[in-house]
């Protein structure tokens, strides 16, 4: 692949605090620990701790989950997490059906990379790449579908709780056997797995086994009882709802959009098929649905019997992560984050690290037939974010045969006005203000000529509008990113060989946005442009 990279202010996809977080502006540096210069790792490795009693709780859950998979890379860095000055970089993700869009395995690239520069700058530390499953999250619809070559897939089930817990039903079983284009080991991922979190940590680590990539399913009891006094701090005095409050306030008084919104109680009560967000109203402690309370004793004792019970909502996630991960990073979208922000005074009050935040890489990858168009059309990388009207009126204005424009035209337009207008002068001035109002409707009427003229030579160019569009189209399906949208199966059945290519491209600490031009297609041979 040929690699290019575009300014991602440049783009018009990021937001500003996203923009002004990558240029380090001193307005957000408040809500972070340490910006994510590799230079700066140095000293919050050195000062960085995690407890050995942790280590062992860790460890034996992962290894309990790893038991039927074998030894692998994966193993040997399960086992490093022992070791005092091993530390996780970690992205997380949802349940997405066959990877869902492709940035899900864009993060994993980036955080695998990650952990491959930190290991060569710091020799005498260890590092292990993580990948956290929102087994818990319960939004079914967001995951239960895929898009493969312009076509939505979709899987159906009356199932509700916990995702991660969803049964592979028959109508799954069915689907797979339709999906003629999906490849074996994701077939068998879903077809030997009881819940859906069994089948997405097969084919993850199918992937990204030979990376050492670690999956966690933090959905454990042994890990929630290390999160207990977060847990029932936040059920009984309710202090991160007026922390991220503030931070709200804060993030908004300096001209930033919040991402996220916290809750009095930012808990969901759990059990198979429910997740219910937890209230405290008269003294007691209910579930939203009205179905499950407990007095104030009685939640005590059930918190300590059931920790396991109580999921953290996005408000808490992060929290808990940092508390049971010897975390030193973590890999987001640039939602992701920009939410985090939120949070830096609910770690700051819990006293818990707050890990360095790094965006993923962003990539969009052209195959050789629609970088030939780009090519025809002379389009440079920062182009292809501009929209469709611009890049046609610019193409048609650029390749006309005659002036489009009209703009010698109005210059002897407002030349033969202004003689006009003092002509009216000598003879009355009231009739300046008709001159003037008479002008400004020749404007116009030239302006709509301009536009007949334009559109006539756009249906000269007819060709190159189409091919314009079709190039916007394959980049933006729908008006959608395309690795927001297409599945990552349409480059890997092209190139199985498409992970260790992102591999060798992606530089988790370069913020800029990747172009990718695969092989055999036309273009430069340059291997990095830096544009705008």
């Amino acid at each position: 692949m040929i690699k290019s990279t575009v300014d991602p202010a440049c783009t018009g996809l990021f937001s500003d605090l996203f923009l002004d977080y990558i240029q380090q502006k001193d307005a957000l540096a408040p809500f972070y620990q340490e910006y994510p210069e590799l230079n700066r790792f140095k000293k919050t490795l050195e000062k960085k701790t995690f407890s050995e009693a942790k280590r062992k709780v860790l460890v034996n859950t992962l290894q309990e989950q790893y038991k039927d998979f074998g030894e692998s890379p994966v193993t040997q860095n399960i086992e490093k997490l022992a070791d005092s000055r091993t530390f996780t970089v970690t992205t997380g993700h949802q349940l997405n059906l066959m990877t869902g869009p492709s940035f899900f395995i864009y993060k994993i690239v980036s955080t695998l990379r990650l952990a491959e520069k930190l290991q060569e700058a710091f020799p005498d530390y260890q590092f292990v790449p993580v990948y956290w499953m929102a087994s818990e999250d319960h939004d079914f619809e967001e995951i239960n579908h895929f898009h493969f070559d312009g076509k939505k897939y979709t899987w159906d089930t009356d199932q509700e709780g916990p995702v991660g817990e969803f049964e592979i039903d028959d109508t799954l079983k069915s689907l797979l056997k339709q999906w003629d284009f999906v490849p074996a080991f994701f077939t068998e991922a879903y077809t030997q797995s009881k819940y859906l979190k069994d089948a997405v940590r097969k084919y993850v680590h199918h992937l990204f086994a030979e990376r050492g990539l670690v999956i966690i399913d933090a959905n454990q009891p042994v890990l929630k009882k290390q999160f207990l006094p977060i847990i029932k701090d936040d059920l009984f005095f309710q202090q991160a709802n007026k922390l991220v409050n503030e931070s709200n306030q804060s993030l908004e008084a300096a001209g930033y959009k919040t991402q996220i919104f916290p809750r009095e109680i930012n808990f969901f009560y759990m059990e198979p098929g429910r997740r219910e967000r937890l209230v405290r109203q008269d003294g007691e402690f209910r579930t939203h649905d009205g179905k499950n309370k407990w007095t104030e004793t009685e939640m005590e004792a059930f918190l300590e019997a059931h920790p396991e019970k109580f999921s953290p909502n996005v408000v808490m996630r992060p929290l808990y992560q940092e508390v049971i991960l010897p975390n030193l990073a973590y890999l987001g979208g640039p939602a992701e984050v920009a939410y985090w922000f939120q949070l830096k005074k609910v770690f700051d009050h819990y006293k818990v690290s707050f890990p360095f935040l790094l965006p993923r890489n962003f990539a969009v990858i052209i195959p050789g037939y629609v970088q030939r168009k780009i090519n025809k059309l002379s389009l440079k990388p920062k182009d292809l974010f501009k929209s469709i009207d611009r890049l046609r009126i610019a193409y048609v204005k650029k390749h006309a045969s005659e002036d489009l424009s009209l703009e010698s035209e109005k210059e002897q337009l407002n030349q033969l006005f202004g003689t006009l207008e003092k002509r009216a002068s000598r003879l009355d001035p009231t009739l300046e203000g008709a001159v003037k109002a008479a002008l400004t409707r020749s404007d116009k009427i030239l302006d709509q000529v301009a536009v007949k003229f334009r559109k006539a030579e756009e249906r000269k160019q007819k060709d190159a509008i189409r091919q314009i569009n079709e190039v916007k189209s394959y980049l933006f399906p729908n008006g959608t990113l395309q690795e927001r949208k297409v599945n990552f199966l349409e480059f890997y059945l092209r190139e199985p060989k498409i992970i260790e290519q992102l591999l060798g491209k992606f530089d988790p600490l370069d913020f800029n946005f990747i172009i990718l031009q695969e092989n055999g297609s036309e273009g430069s041979t340059q291997e990095k442009v830096q544009i705008g």
